[in-house]
């Protein structure tokens, strides 16, 4: 099974991969894994990303489709993979279709969660840190039992900068800018499924792994 999951932050991604990989018995390959892995086995790829990383720059195109090649022809992807974070862009996207046109490898689905943005916002934005002992909590999934006092310690809970609704809001932005034209091309294609993320973890396991054609 040969997949690309899409999903915008706080649509429970992470968590759908990491159970899509156990039930299909295939890869999880993240554009930083890849370059990690690259950089730590010393491919020639690996160290030009390396080089441009270092410099805090993006790593261009023709490296990361370098790689990104590179690991689909390793030995664990002989039975799938699930492409998690690339492509980013359709010039990525065409590049993907030749590698695997190339490979003789059919894309069976690009796994597309999508849960309402206000609905996002809240999951985004929900989340608590403790001053003193810096556990945490998420006021809908993981609530203490006294809103703003630590459950462990009954230090102060307060919210982090970067969980907040103008912070939320931005990443949205930048995610939907970026991948609407990605979705378009992939519905083109004939190979996008929706799926809606706005349900128990379980069912959007289901539903995904029914459009996909796979017995749950």
């Amino acid at each position: 099974m040969n997949i690309i999951l899409m999903g915008p932050p706080g649509a429970g991604k992470g968590t759908q991969a990491e159970v899509l990989v156990q039930k299909l018995a295939i890869p999880h390959i993240s554009t930083g894994d890849m370059f990690r892995a690259a950089i730590k086995n010393q491919t020639a790829l690996g160290l030009k990303a390396k080089g441009f990383m270092d410099a805090g720059a993006l790593v261009p195109d023709e490296v990361t489709i370098g790689i990104v090649e590179e690991r689909l022809g390793e030995a664990d992807c002989s039975k799938g993979f699930l492409l998690d974070g690339f492509p980013r862009t359709v010039a990525q996207a065409d590049a993907l279709s030749n590698i695997l046109a190339n490979k003789e490898i059919k894309l069976d689905g690009v796994v597309n969660i999508k849960v309402d943005q206000e609905k996002l916002i809240a999951r985004l934005t929900g989340r608590r840190v403790c001053r003193s002992c810096g556990a945490t909590y998420h006021v809908m999934f993981n609530a203490p039992a006294k809103m703003d006092t630590c459950d462990k310690c009954g230090g102060e809970l307060y919210q982090r900068s970067d969980d907040s609704e103008t912070t939320a809001r931005n990443r949205l932005d930048v995610y939907n800018n970026q991948t609407e034209p990605l979705i378009s091309y992939y519905q083109t294609k004939g190979v996008l499924l929706d799926i809606n993320g706005d349900q128990p973890i379980n069912l959007v396991l289901q539903d995904i792994l029914s459009r996909l054609g796979t017995a749950v």
